[in-house]
């Protein structure tokens, strides 16, 4: 077992990890109040009661309402593969200025990001599951199933590169575009949503294209404490 210090403002949490990183125990869990998830019980599903969180954990236990569109999306003034004047083009407010800077400081540095997939509502996330199980079965880990996706929040945006022909694929995070994300998104608030070595902990498969906006502070924290979002929620569980 692995001992680590973490240390948030004032508080010092000690975190026990196994070989796998989950969290086995806190002696003093620390979340961020404002951070949290409110559940409510809706149908007999866990559903998240404030989805404006810009720290809500959408994952394979807690769902978004089916009902629910973020009220500030716009569309943010990046390149994207494709034409058309579509839902997909859309991010929240914030989370778009931030990935305008994000894609403009890498064009300096010779690094083009091309946007892929934003926001998705429920019926669309519905359409997208239902072809995927047909093709790839039940237990396929790419597309979550409808309120369950990311992609609803209006935080998360799938991207790539020319080089792997604007793909959402594995080999992405390979690439210089893919190396760079891993190192410099937290700071612009942004981390790598479903990371390598984390899919038993997050649920699903590694993908090096879907960022998910969390703020900066938030994204530094995570990526300093090698923290999922999901182990990070899950220090005010106690698990």
């Amino acid at each position: 077992m692995n001992i680590k210090v973490v240390v948030y403002g004032v508080a010092i949490i000690i975190v026990a990890t196994g070989c796998a990183g989950q969290v086995e125990d806190q002696s003093h869990p620390f979340i961020e109040e404002t951070h949290q998830n409110e559940i409510i019980e809706v149908n007999g599903l866990a559903t998240i009661a404030n989805p404006e969180n810009m720290a809500a954990n959408i994952n394979k236990e807690t769902r978004l309402s089916e009902a629910y569109i973020p009220a500030d999306l716009v569309t943010p003034n990046v390149p994207f593969s494709f034409e058309e004047d579509i839902d997909k083009r859309y991010l929240r407010q914030e989370a778009s200025v931030a990935l305008e800077q994000m894609f403009s400081d890498a064009k300096e540095e010779g690094l083009v990001f091309i946007a892929v997939s934003g926001y998705r509502s429920f019926e669309r996330q519905a359409f997208l599951y239902e072809n995927a199980v047909e093709e790839n079965g039940p237990s396929q880990k790419l597309v979550a199933e409808p309120g369950y996706s990311e992609h609803q929040t209006g935080l998360a945006m799938d991207v790539s590169t020319a080089s792997i022909e604007y793909e959402l694929v594995e080999a992405f995070g390979s690439t210089p575009e893919g190396l760079w994300l891993e190192e410099h998104a937290h700071g612009y608030g942004y981390i790598i949503r479903y990371q390598a070595g984390k899919e038993g902990i997050t649920g699903y498969d590694y993908e090096p294209w879907h960022l998910r906006y969390v703020g900066i502070e938030l994204a530094e924290r995570l990526v300093e404490d090698e923290l999922s979002l999901d182990e990070y929620h899950n220090l005010s569980k106690g698990i």
